[in-house]
């Protein structure tokens, strides 16, 4: 699966300040503490290592030296930005159980890219006409990158049966993860989109959370932001459910007029 997090350029600057200044006083504790001294690009944040003590071990001495609890409140830190920084969330998810024969790993990362900003496309026609965005995506590897951005290229030049993608310019940015919050951020949601999708379970309360700040149309009532694929997926059906059954809490909550 893929994810996309669309924040306005003005919030840039607070996300980074208030995500980067956390981790800064958490690696002050520790060099206080003599555990390590730690520079912002040691203090990369993967929801794999959060949730994963072994691979933490391996991976990160960083979080690994920190408590539980101020592992929550990195989790926290990201998550209260989605809200702070009014951010827009899009997914593709992919099952790879009714997939056609024959795809490969590129192919199907080739297509959730189209189905994400494809999704991208359409939410800066509805809300944002006159502006345009610009993708930052992790750095992964070169063939990847280099795939992913001639896919890209030849949607911007030719669009494709559905749209024109008049309001994405310039290839990707490819950002190495541990340089970049923003990419960081796309990873905590990302597991948390997987998570529910992975266990059928769309109540997990991390991807409820989230969820409201899936892109919608302007009516607030069709969840545009969360593409599931192939159609004959059932996964697609669990999506449509997951959407009605918020929407009744959120009706009951807020009344006949929540859009």
């Amino acid at each position: 699966m893929l994810l996309a997090v669309g924040m306005y350029e003005g919030e840039w600057r607070p996300f980074e300040r208030e995500v980067s200044g956390l981790k800064l006083k958490l690696a002050s504790r520790l060099r206080q503490d003599g555990k390590g001294i730690f520079n912002l690009a040691d203090c990369e944040v993967k929801s794999s290592w959060l949730r994963n003590p072994s691979g933490r071990r391996k991976a990160s001495a960083f979080l690994n030296a920190l408590t539980p609890d101020e592992h929550q409140s990195l989790t926290n830190v990201y998550l209260t930005q989605i809200l702070k920084r009014k951010t827009v969330v899009i997914a593709s998810v992919i099952d790879k159980r009714y997939l056609y024969p024959g795809m490969t790993d590129e192919d199907l990362h080739q297509r959730a890219y189209e189905f994400l900003i494809e999704r991208v496309q359409n939410y800066m026609v509805e809300y944002q006409p006159w502006h345009q965005a610009l993708v930052v995506m992790d750095d992964t590897s070169i063939q990847l990158n280099r795939a992913v951005a001639m896919k890209h290229e030849s949607l911007l030049r030719r669009g494709n049966r559905n749209i024109r993608f008049s309001n994405i310019v310039e290839y990707p940015f490819f950002a190495r993860s541990e340089l970049s919050n923003g990419v960081q951020l796309a990873d905590q949601l990302a597991y948390n989109v997987y998570r529910a999708f992975r266990n059928v379970d769309v109540a997990y309360p991390y991807f409820e959370e989230i969820l409201p700040h899936f892109y919608r149309g302007l009516n607030g009532r069709v969840l545009h932001g969360l593409k599931v694929w192939p159609n004959n997926s059932p996964l697609v059906g669990v999506a449509r459910a997951g959407w009605e059954t918020y929407r009744k809490k959120a009706l009951s909550v807020e009344g006949p007029d929540w859009h």
